[in-house]
């Protein structure tokens, strides 16, 4: 089991080129990956997302590379034909508008304005960069899992500990159930002697009376199913991506015990429910924090 919470940091030095990788994750209901690079790496970003999604199913991932390349190589120039002729233009216009004054234009001098010529910063990365940058980034991802298991085992034991809660609760209710509809029968046959005041109560009615009770307030499906939820629960959390199976397991956990509460004409039971909802809540906001 994994959290999606977590960050890892992967470094390469060697020959000159020192390049870092980090990356950190929070929840998110799908994956969103966002990459922030050297301009150099822009057409690697699809390769780089490839790579993340190896490892990440889920979450919202921020990942910084940065890269300093001290390599001795020589630096490309390009001539920036437009700049240079936009110059030239210019300088003629202002001789034949200031005739007088002096014409020192050259080769050399148009060199020198801004953006005439160019370095090519944007060039592609070579192999060794490329293979540095996948070195650096299977590190960062590694040291970001081992963190993420590191986390989600944590959150697991929370989980399946708050599990047993649950099934505890789920007894106890079930021990409380069948003496629901005898409590009812009881109250109601003395409800009716005192309206009464003697007269015999019709033994016959006051039985269908309490066995439509009983039916109209029976959760034994209910119980039936919580106890299916529970083993479901446990047997999800042996599995290394679990977030969107005990996503949806909880909701049904939310549905039995709702309904539980909703047949309830008992003050036990209704507590009862009341401590099985708001475990499964608490349940329900670590789910949010599992992949």
């Amino acid at each position: 089991m994994y959290s999606m919470t977590g960050y890892g940091r992967g470094e390469y030095k060697d020959g000159g080129i020192e390049l870092t990788v980090e990356i950190k994750t929070v929840n998110n209901r799908y994956l969103d990956i966002n990459v922030k690079c050297p301009r150099i790496f822009n057409a690697l970003e699809e390769e780089i997302r490839r790579i993340v999604r190896e490892k990440l199913t889920r979450g919202h991932a921020d990942l910084f590379i940065s890269l300093s390349d001290k390599r001795e190589k020589q630096k490309k120039l390009f001539l920036d034909e437009a700049t240079a002729n936009s110059y030239v233009s210019a300088a003629k216009k202002i001789k034949e508008t200031f005739p007088d004054i002096c014409d020192d234009l050259s080769v050399v001098n148009i060199l020198r304005y801004p953006e005439v010529l160019k370095a090519d910063d944007a060039s592609a990365a070579d192999d060794e960069l490329i293979s540095a940058l996948k070195c650096a980034l299977a590190v960062a991802l590694d040291n970001l899992n081992a963190m993420r298991e590191n986390e989600g085992k944590k959150l697991e034991d929370d989980m399946l500990s708050r599990m047993n809660t649950i099934q505890k609760l789920v007894s106890e209710v079930e021990m409380r159930a069948p003496l629901v509809a005898e409590n009812y029968r009881t109250k109601l046959e003395a409800k009716m002697k005192k309206i009464l005041e003697g007269v015999e109560v019709d033994e016959g009615r006051l039985l269908t009376e309490a066995a439509l009770f009983a039916d109209k307030s029976n959760i034994d499906e209910e119980l039936t199913r919580l106890h299916s939820h529970v083993s479901q629960f446990r047997e999800i959390c042996r599995e290394k991506y679990v977030g969107r199976k005990l996503d949806f397991l909880v909701q049904e956990f939310n549905r039995e015990s709702n309904t539980i509460c909703s047949k309830s004409n008992d003050l036990e039971v209704t507590r009862l429910g009341l401590a099985l909802k708001n475990e499964i809540e608490k349940i329900r906001e670590q789910v949010q924090n599992v992949e």
